[in-house]
């Protein structure tokens, strides 16, 4: 398979913000049933330029974005770990239930009579209907129901497209989000709004392109993938499309089809996408063991999830699902190298339980008591957070003398050539050295070679 060429000419402006602790928003206090307070802690950044190279390299060590916020979870201190997981789509198989959700919506689309009129109009042989019966493919059926694939001169009960689109605002897309925050979520009204929707899901930081690949045009950046049924949009997925992946943003309908099990019928289709364009996986966002509502990731198989320190990828299998259920914070790369490893928080040590210290061995084991000796000066390098670089990988792997900065009026310069770099030490945060230094090993040797660093946001 052809590799895709690297997006030339784009560079990648990020913004430290830093390492803070805050509510998480899937967990609550069992007393309260309010959001736990300080429960996670995540290393943070905002880019309003970011090429897809650069962004695949940041997913693949745990970061994610919500527009233009990206931020990287400190998972030894999560009360809710959250592990990055993909799926090979040349290998998934889409389980019976799966498979059902999408011979139901096409049943409905095209409706009965089109179905009748069609094994008159279009008879198969008997070969082709054993192997529609024995042999699912994805691709086909995804696309069976859509109008440009309507068998002529049959018409169809309804006229069903799908189209990937700019992530652009419209009136017509924010009238759908506003339908799901409202019923689906159960947001107030007030809590809802065009800024947020803006900002969640139209201002991508993504640099919109394409690419030659396999002698077909692979789009990359941030899109809209709209559903429509005669004509009204009813679902829009929010995709971003990198070099090696269709990453999902997020999925959104409208109340009417709550009942076409569309949470299938988007990843399905999603999948596909990544299928038939070579993208070659599917990343489905964080995988949260302990939120009840995110275990429906784990039916699509085979799942792999991404090794929080070595940045391998493991299955998620029945061995990993065993440790998920027993230990808050899974590392198999750990696991591997120390049976046992009492340097592993448990779930009695942690999950709702974060008023309680931790005899972990993990300096500052509360994200609330990290954030706040961080905040006080403490190097980021000594809190051993997962996925980031030791100071002496640091030092072996990454020049960050030769990292460069945007100062005032656009000028971009290397470390080296400031006055005051000098006197700075990696080991002291409040240096711009030490500062510089924790954000590299934060977006590792790749991402830290070719960003310019944006003080001023």
């Amino acid at each position: 398979m052809q590799a895709p060429v690297k997006e030339e000419g784009v560079v990648s402006f990020l913004t430290p913000i830093g390492y803070q602790a805050e509510d998480c928003g899937y967990c609550k206090d069992p007393t309260t049933s309010r959001r736990s307070p300080n429960s996670r802690a995540c290393c943070y950044a905002i880019s309003k330029d970011l090429s897809v190279d650069d962004y695949q390299e940041l997913i693949d060590r745990g970061w994610r974005r919500s527009g233009t916020l990206l931020y990287k979870p400190d998972l030894r201190r999560h009360c809710c770990p959250h592990y990055t997981i993909r799926i090979p789509v040349d290998s998934f198989k889409p389980s019976r239930d799966q498979r059902q959700a999408v011979h139901r919506w096409n049943k409905f689309v095209l409706g009965n009579a089109y179905a009748n009129n069609a094994v008159k109009v279009h008879p198969k042989t008997r070969a082709g209907k054993a192997e529609q019966k024995n042999n699912f493919n994805l691709i086909s059926a995804i696309h069976e129901s859509e109008y440009s694939n309507v068998k002529k001169p049959l018409e169809p009960a309804h006229r069903f497209e799908v189209s990937l689109e700019p992530d652009a605002f419209t009136e017509e897309k924010y009238t759908l989000f506003e339908n799901y925050q409202r019923v689906v979520h159960h947001e107030k009204p007030s809590d809802i709004s065009k800024k947020g929707f803006r900002r969640f899901l139209c201002d991508s930081p993504l640099h919109r392109t394409s690419r030659p690949f396999n002698g077909i045009e692979q789009p990359l950046g941030s899109f809209h993938q709209c559903y429509r049924l005669d004509g009204r949009l009813i679902a829009v997925g929010i995709v971003d499309l990198l070099p090696h992946c269709v990453s999902g943003v997020y999925f959104m309908y409208h109340e009417d089809f709550s009942s076409w099990s569309f949470g299938k019928l988007s990843a399905l289709r999603e999948a596909t996408l990544a299928l038939e364009v070579g993208y070659r996986y599917y990343y489905m966002g964080y995988y949260i063991h302990s939120c009840v509502k995110m275990r429906y990731k784990a039916d699509y198989r085979p799942q792999y999830v991404l090794d929080p320190e070595s940045l391998e990828w493991d299955p998620l299998d029945g061995g990993l699902r065993r440790l998920l259920d027993t230990k808050a914070y899974v590392s198999l790369s750990r696991e591997r190298g120390s049976s046992g490893d009492k340097g592993i928080p448990n779930k009695e040590a942690i999950g709702h339980r974060h008023t309680e210290k931790m005899s972990s061995g993990l300096p500052f084991p509360l994200p609330a008591d990290a954030s706040a000796a961080v905040e006080g000066g403490t190097s980021l390098f000594g809190l051993e957070i997962p996925g980031v670089l030791t100071a002496e990988e640091i030092v072996e792997k990454v020049d960050i003398n030769r990292i460069s900065m945007e100062l005032r009026g656009g000028l971009v310069v290397q470390m080296e050539d400031l006055v005051a770099w000098e006197d700075g030490d990696i080991l002291d945060p409040r240096s711009l050295k030490g500062f510089i230094a924790e954000f590299a090993a934060c977006v590792g040797p790749k991402v830290a070679k070719t960003m310019v660093v944006r003080l001023n946001r």
